[in-house]
């Protein structure tokens, strides 16, 4: 069988060649994308050896951490977003149980016998992004093996190809470091090998009976014992590994469903299941791409953008929202420093626990929009689409009104604490925000896919429950304006009057709302919206005029984070920007704030963009996607920040202010260019609002071969290069 293969730009290693001939590659002429995208490849050339050494791949629900040992063997951890565990010995604090924990399924074992290693030292692994492939080669000559690993985009299934010049014999053993405590292996199995965790019936409700493992088989492996298969003298095996994850009241009921799964898949043609799983990355890379030019800064942060969508792709299309602490893609961590301790933690664990944490979770999703990944937004809205009954019945039982809230801290079932005005302050507490941008996001979404079943069954019920929330749970002031009070200025200031985060939110989703059609808005909701509306205060402002403050009244409030709440009417709320009234308002705010570190979740470079402030948003996005852990080979593997590595905050935010230094939109506009630096070219495809792709060229600081489609959108397009 012939397989079409896309050679790197640049320099093409002989050995490449080789390995692309003996996985039945042949060369074409790859378009321009593909020529670009593989010049970001990640090729390494001496094996692990261990799994701080791992490159990720997956299919936006399984997920697998891939290396080599310095034996030869192949390992790769297998996870999944949702395979939530009700227990874990290793975590030391008992908040970070809360919510279950995100564990590993185990880790798999490749060994070749003969080792390819022993007399040779040639060795390639090489992420092919272009077709979401890993591509190992071990030896040469006769001794030469060539492993294929991809994690079907279109089907619960990893696959491990093997291909060698002379005969060896494979071993795949299963490694799980749970097994006889929590999880299972299944003895007396015939040709595979079957396990699986299962979480007490008397865990938590929403984990009870979870039950989440995977069965291993390929034709000719045979089982020497219950974690171990073995095949005769072969040149070639595949290697098949079906994972699940299903609510069960045993093992056995859990097994039957893994079977039915695995068995309709195997029905399936390996060359055309390997022929679709390839179509569909190649269409992912062609939704959107960003590639610059010039230096080696352009380069390197190019290489943090290409990744960092790969790495969300790997990870954004499964039951839940991807985990700002790590991902999928958490490893062994040999020095975890806690406090004044340092401790050797496994790659069951990740700091800040198993809760989603909103302004952590977002920074993943706002950049989908311009990449045009809008199906990896949808485990996000769905999670909190399945919390908001449960949630608006918690806020009628504590408060005795309408509407809801999302915590900023929740596990991915949601839940609510009374939190009346004598509640002790806290971080989190009195925090109000997350349904506010949650509802931006949503209104973005609808604008940028025009799915009006996505208005009416999920952003309908989310922006209404979280308005008329406002609207009944604060009074009104003596002028009749609403009164947020106490409430916290996100975690920066607590239990303060009228914060600017929650008056940004209202006053932009509010605008917005007001203005949707007819056919999903009625008369009545909407006169209700626009007497809110009418209620809503001002603003914070210094009593100079001159910027824009985190709250109201005195500025005596002690902080307790380092975060600058005053700017969230730049961004997400985006009530100043470029072409909107006061700019210089927002400009003063910006350069006068306090917090200015780098990295993580801070919003500065997304913000400086948004202000037309290009050096400034270069310095943070440069900042953001170049900061690899130095303990993590991968080069997107982010360094842990105020998070855990892999940061997904960090790859984010980067993500983010690198399309707003690009492109922004306001409405219809499309603004080009609005925070281009000199000495950056660039090739880019970006997604704006109402199904419309911008596509082009930044040569010296100046558009060129720009294409909008639809053409008819062209004519709302700013070009700021010409100014």
């Amino acid at each position: 069988m012939k397989n079409k293969f896309f050679t790197y730009a640049g320099t093409i290693l002989l050995t490449l060649n080789l390995i692309s001939a003996l996985l039945f590659a042949k060369p074409i002429s790859p378009p321009i994308i593909d020529t670009l995208l593989n010049g970001y490849n990640v090729q390494w050339d001496t094996p692990g050896p261990t799994s701080a050494q791992s490159m990720p791949i997956g299919n936006g629900d399984i997920g697998l951490n891939v290396w080599v040992e310095q034996n030869g063997d192949l390992v790769f951890y297998i996870s999944k977003t949702d395979a939530w565990g009700g227990e874990l010995e290793q975590q030391k604090d008992s908040w970070m149980k809360q919510g279950g924990i995100l564990m590993k399924l185990g880790a798999i074992h490749v060994s070749l016998s003969p080792n390819p290693l022993e007399k040779s030292t040639v060795f390639k692994q090489i992420l092919k992004l272009r077709n979401g492939e890993i591509w190992i080669q071990e030896g040469e000559g006769k001794t030469a093996v060539r492993l294929r690993i991809w994690v079907d985009a279109n089907h619960p299934v990893i696959r491990v190809e093997a291909q060698s010049s002379s005969p060896v014999v494979v071993n795949v053993k299963l490694d799980n470091w749970r097994a006889g405590q929590t999880d299972t292996i299944l003895n007396n199995q015939q040709n595979r090998i079957a396990w699986y965790h299962h979480n007490l019936a008397t865990a938590d409700p929403h984990l009870a009976n979870l039950t989440f493992g995977a069965i291993v088989r390929g034709k000719g492996l045979v089982n020497k014992d219950a974690s171990t298969l073995q095949s005769g003298k072969v040149t070639s095996q595949l290697i098949s590994i079906y994972p699940l994850t299903a609510v069960a009241n045993s093992g056995s009921e859990w097994l039957t469903k893994l079977e039915k799964q695995s068995a309709a898949i195997e029905k399936r043609a390996l060359e055309q299941t390997r022929s679709a799983h390839q179509k569909w990355w190649q269409q992912f890379w062609n939704r959107s791409w960003v590639f610059l030019h010039g230096d080696e800064q352009a380069t390197q942060v190019t290489q943090g953008y290409v990744l960092q969508r790969f790495v969300t792709a790997c990870a954004g299309r499964g039951t839940g929202p991807i985990k700002f602490n790590g991902s999928i893609f958490v490893v062994d961590n040999p020095a975890w420093k806690h406090g004044d301790k340092t401790e050797a933690v496994n790659a069951d664990f990740r700091a800040w626990g198993g809760q989603y944490w909103f302004q952590n979770t977002r920074p993943m999703y706002w950049p989908r929009l311009m990449a045009g990944d809008f199906d990896m937004m949808l485990p996000l809205f769905n999670m909190y689409a399945k919390i908001l009954p449960a949630n608006t019945a918690q806020v009628k039982q504590f408060y005795n009104h309408g509407g809801a809230y999302f915590a900023e801290t929740a596990p991915f079932w949601g839940g609510l604490q009374f939190m009346g005005p004598k509640v002790k302050a806290n971080y989190t507490n009195h925090y109000f925000t997350p349904i506010l941008e949650l509802s931006m996001m949503m209104l973005d979404y609808y604008e940028y896919t025009g799915d009006t079943r996505f208005a009416k069954q999920t952003l309908l019920p989310v922006a209404t429950a979280g308005l008329q929330f406002f609207d009944q749970h604060f009074g009104r002031d003596s002028a009749g304006k609403l009164l947020l009070d106490p409430d916290n200025s996100i975690e920066m200031f607590w239990k303060v009057h009228n914060p600017a985060p929650d008056i940004a939110g209202l006053h932009a989703v509010l605008s917005r709302m007001i203005k949707l059609p007819a056919s999903l808005v009625d008369d009545k909701i909407r006169r209700q919206w626009q007497k809110l509306y009418s209620e809503l205060p001002p603003l914070p402002v210094a009593d100079d005029k001159k910027t824009l403050l985190p709250y109201t009244g005195p500025q005596t409030a002690k902080s307790f984070n380092s975060e600058n709440p005053e700017l969230y009417a730049i961004y997400p709320f985006r009530l100043y920007g470029i072409g909107k009234p006061d700019l210089q308002l927002a400009l003063n705010t910006f350069n006068a704030r306090k917090q200015r570190a780098k990295g993580c979740w801070v919003q500065d470079p997304i913000q400086a963009a948004m202000l037309g402030e290009a050096d400034v948003a270069k310095d943070y996005v440069s900042f953001a996607l170049t900061r690899k852990s130095p303990d993590l080979r991968f080069p997107a593997f982010w360094a842990t920040g105020n998070d855990y590595h892999p940061d997904e905050d960090n790859g984010g935010n980067g993500e983010n202010g690198l399309q707003q230094m690009l492109m922004q939109t306001d409405g219809k506009k499309i603004i080009l260019l609005p925070a281009w630096p000199a000495g950056w070219d660039a090739d880019f495809k970006l997604n704006a609002p109402y199904n419309t792709t911008v596509e082009g060229k930044v040569v010296k600081g100046k558009l060129v071969n720009v294409k909008v489609t639809p053409a008819s959108r062209a004519i709302d397009v700013v070009d700021m290069s010409k100014k």
